[in-house]
């Protein structure tokens, strides 16, 4: 018989901002996993393509359309997921934006944007799904965090202080409904080009930065992230709550010198 420890196989899966980059590759990592794997985000032909492209399992994958920052978008949300599924397992919030510039030049608009979808919105999908997984007594919420709240990179303020927020929301809710056997835990990546940070990584100035500064040599494939989320959602993480796992390729384990050994 297969080791069932590290198994999400059957377990319903809501992955919020998932139509592409980070999100997209953990939900068809538990669709390669034989999850029943609900994708949300804004933009519905994105979405609809993504589903088709990453049913691999033994459950196709399904979509709704959803605005992480509008409470009566994450309410249909939960509302149409638990309506056909009849529950949910896991919760992996993903949805999130940034934008590059001087902390003195973003406009409130700017600002506002940020927070809306990264942290707010991130607090108002957990609220939606912690409310049924506290009714139920079970359930896990896995977060997605950033390298920033190690240490603030520059030119990413509003991006930074939001990860920060979820950060704290993390270790906030997994204190407060652990007693209801709910778990919450983050994730918190290192380097990983994605459709958010294309740009960035097409300056090799910054490939090589991010390679000197990272001990394992390279920038993350976003495939790594998968094995940690799976953990966080199956048995093998079941005393594990208000925890976050730095996939990182060990880039804050320490401070590179310039100097040969």
């Amino acid at each position: 018989m297969p080791d069932k420890l590290f198994s999400v196989a059957d377990q319903v899966v809501l992955v919020a901002g998932a139509s592409r980059g980070i999100g997209r590759a953990l939900a068809e990592g538990f669709a390669e996993r034989d999850a029943r794997v609900i994708i949300a985000g804004r933009e519905e032909r994105t979405l609809a393509r993504t589903a088709q492209d990453i049913s691999k399992g033994r459950h196709p994958v399904s979509f709704e359309v959803c605005d992480v920052a509008k409470p009566e978008d994450v309410a249909q949300l939960v509302k149409s997921t638990i309506g056909r599924y009849g529950h949910i397992d896991t919760l992996v919030s993903v949805a999130g934006v940034n934008k590059r510039m001087k902390a003195e030049n973003y406009a409130v608009e700017e600002y506002d944007w940020i927070i809306n979808i990264n942290q707010r919105g991130a607090f108002i999908v957990a609220q939606a799904v912690g409310r049924h997984m506290i009714e139920r007594k079970a359930g896990a919420i896995i977060n997605v965090d950033s390298l920033n709240t190690y240490a603030p990179l520059t030119g990413v303020a509003p991006y930074a202080m939001s990860k920060a927020g979820v950060l704290m929301m993390t270790r906030a809710l997994a204190n407060e409904w652990g007693k209801h056997g709910v778990r919450v835990n983050s994730i918190a990546p290192g380097f990983f080009p994605t459709a958010l940070s294309k740009t960035m990584w097409e300056q090799e100035k910054m490939i090589h930065w991010a390679k000197t500064n990272t001990p394992l040599g390279k920038l993350g494939d976003v495939q790594e992230l998968v094995g940690a989320a799976i953990y966080l959602a199956s048995p093998a993480s079941a005393f594990v709550t208000g925890q976050t796992i730095r996939v990182d390729g060990g880039f804050t384990a320490g401070i590179s010198w310039p100097i040969d050994l």
